[in-house]
């Protein structure tokens, strides 16, 4: 179970044409902006990476805005574990349970939540805030993530579990969120 002091939250590549070209993209980016504005309200350390962002453009808008204190990482390896600037970046938090979303599911997103739990982290696949082009493709990647041993979550349940109880300001900002 994902904890606020063990959890770092990545989220990858949701980049320009691609990201709109998403099976239920409204649903991805709806849910994509509940997790970073759920993460915040937890000060819970966000991790962003963007794929040959020359070629591939920016993160959307309307994520990219959520994170104005914040650097995209570049990579060009489909995996964001292959990338050593976010190595580094994941290893200086220390935390060992990484919440993942983002795009392409059966791609970049599985790359990556394969070599994460090679280097033995726990994943938590945010599987509302991931997608594909297409719906096989991404319900493949969901499975090839579950067989590497990742667990699937979905925003709401891992928003409650890192809150715990239903009390306090956090609680309140995380109501704010999911509405």
């Amino acid at each position: 179970m994902p904890t606020t002091d063990d959890s770092v939250f990545l989220l990858i590549d949701t980049q320009g044409k691609l990201a709109h070209s998403m099976y239920m993209k409204d649903t991805l980016f709806n849910n994509m902006k509940k997790l970073v504005k759920g993460m915040r309200a937890l000060e819970i350390p966000i991790l962003w990476a963007e794929q040959n962002p020359k070629g591939l453009g920016p993160t959307v808008q309307e994520i990219a805005e959520l994170l104005p204190d914040l650097q995209p990482i570049p990579k060009y390896s489909f995996s964001c574990y292959r990338n050593q600037e976010f190595r580094q970046a994941l290893e200086v938090l220390g935390r060992h349970s990484v919440l993942v979303a983002g795009i392409e599911t059966h791609v970049c997103v599985y790359q990556t939540v394969r070599d994460l739990r090679k280097a033995k982290y726990d994943v938590q696949l945010v599987a509302d805030a991931v997608s594909s082009r297409t719906s096989d493709n991404k319900h493949i990647g969901l499975e090839k993530c579950r067989e590497v041993g990742a667990s699937l979550t979905s925003v709401e349940t891992v928003l409650f579990e890192l809150l715990e109880v239903a009390e306090g300001d956090r609680f309140k900002q995380i109501l704010d969120v999911i509405k």
